[in-house]
């Protein structure tokens, strides 16, 4: 009989996504698939403790209420003293005991300290395959500034913008509108290294500018001011390829409709606030799901991204303007990555299933 792969889920995280983490893992340890492999459940503090957590779904359901959080629970878990070994142990109330060879980690982790190549370095130095993007990438997809650079230089066509960081913002209000130029209204401030719309603030008046900067400084001491664009919310799913395949996109592409909200923000992707429809499969011809699907798998290799990506489009009367490559995206249930896949014909269990034997073979390469 084949022996099962143990899978180390980790999640939760020093960023202000840490509940956003934490439900992802519920969905995931709900899901995964019992009869191949085994799971040892990590979860990170928000001052960044590795604890062992219990393997329990339901202890992390998104609740607008009171949203999940990890917290010091006394345990420690320890990783690998060096490459050529690769058990984990736990230590309780002063005693050390063995979780056993860990065949790869899967880090449900979102925003910084976990996105950002932070964790995947981590990994990296003691020898352990892992899910997703490499250093690079996830530390590339992770900034919105040099994102865009990139993709700009590869052809593919992104919103104008401008990076401003925290120490060349002046104090002087007419200069701060100054950073306005060759920008029309409305415009989004985001601080260059988060997710999950924390931090973002549509500036419709000259005069919202330096409140939403301020916003966006308390996540990041960089932010991007980023031209509005008018154009449907489109997004499409990114697997990378195995065993010498390429990399594909699902089948489909979703969209995101938005009738009540002034853009798709924290409340509505998370805590189910009213104004937003998610849609899936999108409306879109032929011809639009094949550029789509075309401008995805460059803007993938571009990055170099690797297991996963869902790349966000605003699509335009002139096209495609590419958002976002998001190199680990939310993995709930209904999250759009999954959805994607699932009305694609790859149900949720095998989407996990995929991610953690491709993860495993790209480990032995």
């Amino acid at each position: 009989m084949t022996r099962k792969l143990r899978v180390a889920v980790l999640f939760g995280g020093r960023s202000s996504e840490h509940s956003i983490s934490c439900a992802t893992a519920g969905g995931v340890l709900g899901a995964i698939d019992r009869d191949r492999f085994d799971v040892i459940p990590i979860g990170i503090t928000r001052s960044g403790q590795f604890v062992l957590e219990d393997d329990d779904a339901r202890t992390f359901a998104l609740d607008g209420d009171e949203l999940p959080e990890i917290t010091d629970n006394g345990t420690r878990v320890r990783w690998p003293d060096g490459a050529d070994s690769r058990e984990l142990t736990v230590e309780r109330e002063g005693q050390i005991s063995s979780l056993g060879t860990v065949d790869v980690v899967f880090p449900i982790l979102h925003g910084t300290y976990g996105e950002d190549g932070t964790i995947q370095g981590l990994l990296e130095l003691v020898g352990l395959p892992y899910v997703g993007s490499g250093v690079l990438a996830s530390a590339l997809g992770m900034d919105k500034h040099y994102t865009k650079s990139v993709l700009q230089h590869a052809g593919i066509a992104v919103a104008p913008w401008r990076r401003v960081r925290k120490a060349e913002v002046p104090s002087n209000p007419d200069a701060v509108e100054a950073l306005l130029d060759g920008l029309t209204l409305p415009v989004f401030v985001k601080p260059a290294r988060a997710g999950s719309s924390v931090g973002v603030s549509r500036v419709s008046h000259p005069d919202e500018l330096a409140e939403a900067l301020r916003i966006g400084f308390a996540e990041d001491d960089s932010v991007l001011v980023e031209q509005g664009v008018d154009g449907r919310e489109v997004e499409i799913a990114v697997l990378g390829g195995r065993a010498g395949s390429t990399p594909r996109t699902s089948d489909v592409a979703g969209e995101i409709v938005v009738s009540g909200r002034a853009f798709y923000d924290f409340d509505a992707k998370y805590l189910g606030a009213s104004g937003i429809d998610l849609v899936c499969p999108a409306e879109l011809s032929d011809d639009e799901l094949a550029t789509m699907k075309d401008i995805a798998l460059r803007a993938f290799d571009a990055v170099g991204a690797e297991g996963l990506a869902r790349v966000d489009f605003f699509l335009t009367a002139d096209g495609f303007v590419l958002n976002e490559v998001n190199t680990m995206p939310g993995f709930t249930p209904i999250s759009m990555f999954p959805t994607c896949w699932i009305v694609s014909g790859l149900s949720y269990a095998d989407l996990i299933t995929e991610l953690i034997e491709a993860a495993v073979e790209r480990g032995e390469r």
